[in-house]
């Protein structure tokens, strides 16, 4: 019988298979459901620190006789986060209580600032951990890289001067160099890293002449957006767990990525697209293919596919497609 137990962020999961943060796991209802359909984990809807100040500064234009009121200004700025927290440590206890299986809380930043202090707020109120949903988009042509990538890490270095639980950080492809990056967060204190973030990304409707949001759902074939730097980093940044996240559909995608070095494996757009009834499917897939090779457990097979463990590395490295158009007749 195929084991298909793992560990993730020092974390004990029956199973690789992680629900990542979306409106699916916002409510006591939803994570039960993914609970029952066999889920290894679950990453709760994160708290939003670009939606809060959005709340207060539209609160605050709205009663026009706060502007220029900082006091005014102080207190609904702090009523809003102190509500919000509150929601989101509510439901931290309640999905503690409901499923048997490790709740990781997480938090969207886009600063740096002290409100990352809330991490240990969710520690007391029983997350087993954090993962930071970090984001910023340079527009400023000015700004050094290096300078955004140290947001990253000041961000991971307050938060861990808060909790003892482990934490991991979820980033963006968009890095001059996503080894280094990993790199870093592991040095500063990251037990793990969910590769890669799927950020919000504008189209142009052009019978309205307006800016719309493109497609939100991953496809099957953004898988190839992850693996290769899956593989790569699983051998090149030891002892840091890596999720690997963005175009996992089915079973074959999982296993896959555990071949290339991932930890388990986040899902999301195809828990929208299938429902959770797509995560017992997965799970037989993994099955059947430990038992046509004979793994007995994960750790059988992880990594064995990764950048260090195959003859010939430069796959992984390869970007053009000379070798393929040249036998293409």
């Amino acid at each position: 019988m195929a084991n298909l137990e793992t560990t993730y962020l020092g974390l004990k999961l029956k199973n690789p298979l992680v629900a990542a943060s979306s409106g699916l796991t916002s409510s006591v209802e939803k994570i039960k459901e993914l609970a029952d359909a066999g889920i290894g984990a679950i990453v709760l809807k994160s708290i939003f620190e670009e939606q809060i100040n959005n709340e207060v500064t539209n609160m605050l234009t709205k009663d026009q006789q706060n502007v220029g009121y900082p006091e005014a200004e102080d207190y609904i700025k702090n009523y809003m986060r102190d509500n919000t927290v509150t929601k989101h440590l509510e439901l931290v206890k309640k999905a503690k209580e409901a499923v048997d299986v490790p709740i990781i809380a997480s938090i969207n930043c886009v600063s740096s600032k002290e409100w990352t202090t809330f991490a240990k707020d969710f520690e007391e109120a029983g997350a087993d951990a954090i993962e930071l949903n970090i984001f910023y988009l340079p527009t400023d042509r000015h700004e050094k890289p290096g300078m955004i990538e140290q947001l990253y890490l000041d961000v991971l270095e307050k938060v861990k001067s808060e909790v003892t639980i482990p934490v991991s950080v979820k980033f963006g492809l968009n890095h001059s160099n996503i080894i280094g990056m990993a790199d870093k967060l592991k040095a500063n204190g990251a037990a793990g890293v969910v590769m890669f973030n799927r950020f919000y990304e504008p189209d142009i409707n052009l019978d309205k002449l307006e800016l719309v949001a493109s497609e939100v759902f991953s496809s099957p074939s953004d898988l190839r957006r992850s693996l290769r730097w899956v593989g790569i980093v699983s051998s090149s940044v030891r002892h840091l767990d890596i999720a690997a996240s963005t175009g996992i559909h089915d079973g074959d995608a999982v296993i896959k990525q555990l071949l290339a070095g991932a930890q388990v494996a986040q899902l999301c757009s195809t828990l929208y697209v299938n429902g959770a009834s797509v995560v017992s499917g997965m799970l037989d897939d993994l099955t059947a293919f430990m038992k046509k090779w004979n793994f007995k457990k994960i750790e059988d097979f992880r990594g064995r596919l990764s950048y260090k463990n195959i003859p010939d590395p430069m796959v992984y490295e390869r970007s053009q497609f000379m070798k393929y158009f040249s036998n293409r007749k």
